[in-house]
């Protein structure tokens, strides 16, 4: 179906209040779960479909290295660096407590195997190598990794080393913790795939990924954990089923067994009384308007990017979708220029709101245009 055909589908599906109230499908509270905090948001739509403390500041321990190896992705995506570089290992990487991948000192290490180091390892040495590789230091390293933080949204979070072991200045929130899950997800696919490997072998030591629901839920794909004594163990999930995919987040639980298992629980919460829907396409026309004294007459408009919802199960047509539009739009018009709003409702309830923008430049017209427009315009 047309993006256009799904737009008037849903635009006719208008019901009285009291209707839509009493075919709402009852969605029972979020489980309990045992952690200082947690999220559960669906990655497409971004609804957060449970929490608590989700701004709280707390102590990310190894969830830390998504954004290390976030940072690392960016610089091969850039072709500054490549994965078959060679690392020198130094003796500050080298001697970095915590979990380990063995490197040894003075030796290099092809970057590739680093990576995977860090995300199946969760190797703090391979850590701080690659800070040092990059940006010469862990310290500047560390100012990389809050660059990105700002502009992957996350909004109080603050980075002073790569590992994540314990500073005072190294914080973060559970709901900061999805959102750079989310973002490694959607920015990398091509890496993300290795958040799946179960076990890797280096300087032949092998060690099993820490993430317990890669053995236990075929669906689960990633992400991360995380683990100090003063953080207690976080752990950073996702999985998909069909078209949708959810990003779970655990902080502060009482040991791996336990961070698997509430993770385990806000994942099946979600599947089970939550459906996620692809409504319109980014670039794809949804409505074509007159456009005054211009080169053309009418101006397509859309969306500047896709548009998802998440719903309780079986409500999708219980949603209600309008557009709003400015009125007397008056050339030039600039592609990406704002020109109204698309809403959609379940409801009372604005589940998703996005303005609609010029999906075309249309330049201003001739002189004969526009003065035969200024007379249409006193007539319309």
């Amino acid at each position: 179906m047309s993006a256009i055909l799904r737009c008037f589908s849903l635009l006719f599906l208008t019901f009285a209040a009291t209707a839509v109230s009493a075919n709402l499908a009852f969605v029972p509270s979020p489980p309990a779960v045992k952690a200082e905090g947690f999220v559960l948001q669906d990655f497409h739509s971004g609804r957060i479909l449970a929490s608590v403390n989700e701004k709280e500041r707390m102590e990310p321990a190894s969830l830390t290295k998504m954004m290390t190896a976030y940072v690392v992705f960016q610089e091969v995506a850039s072709g500054d660096i490549k994965l078959d570089d060679q690392v020198r290992i130094s003796e500050k990487a080298w001697r970095t407590q915590g979990s380990r991948m063995f490197v040894e000192v003075d030796t290099k290490v092809g970057l590739e195997h680093l990576l995977k180091g860090v995300i199946i390892q969760s190797g703090n040495d391979a850590s701080v190598a690659l800070a040092e590789y990059i940006a010469g230091s862990e310290e500047a390293f560390a100012a990389l990794m809050n660059d990105y933080a700002r502009k992957v949204g996350l909004t109080d979070t603050h980075f002073v080393n790569s590992t994540g072991l314990p500073h005072p200045e190294h914080y973060t929130t559970p709901g900061d913790m999805a959102r750079l899950a989310a973002a490694v997800i959607r920015d990398f696919p091509q890496f993300y795939e290795w958040y799946s490997i179960k076990e890797y072998t280096y300087n032949n030591i092998t060690q099993h990924n820490r993430n317990k629901l890669l053995w236990r839920d075929e669906f689960v794909d990633g992400v991360k954990t995380g683990h100090t004594d003063s953080a207690g163990y976080c752990l950073v999930s996702s999985a998909k089923r069909e078209d949708m995919r959810l990003v779970a987040v655990v902080m502060g639980t009482s040991s791996e067994n336990a961070r698997a298992q509430e993770s385990q629980k806000l994942l099946n919460y979600g599947f089970r009384f939550f459906e996620t829907h692809h409504l319109y396409e980014s670039d794809e026309a949804l409505k074509e308007i007159r456009i005054w004294k211009g080169m053309s007459e009418t101006l397509p408009l859309g969306l500047n990017r896709e548009m998802y919802v998440t719903i309780p199960r079986g409500q999708y047509k219980q949603l209600d979708a309008s557009l709003s539009v400015d009125t007397n739009i008056i050339a030039p018009a600039l592609k990406g220029q704002e020109f109204g709003t698309v809403t959609v409702q379940l409801g009372e309830e604005i589940l998703a709101e996005q303005p609609l923008v010029a999906l075309e430049d249309i330049a201003e017209g001739g002189l004969w245009q526009r003065l035969l427009d200024d007379v249409m315009l006193w007539f319309h």
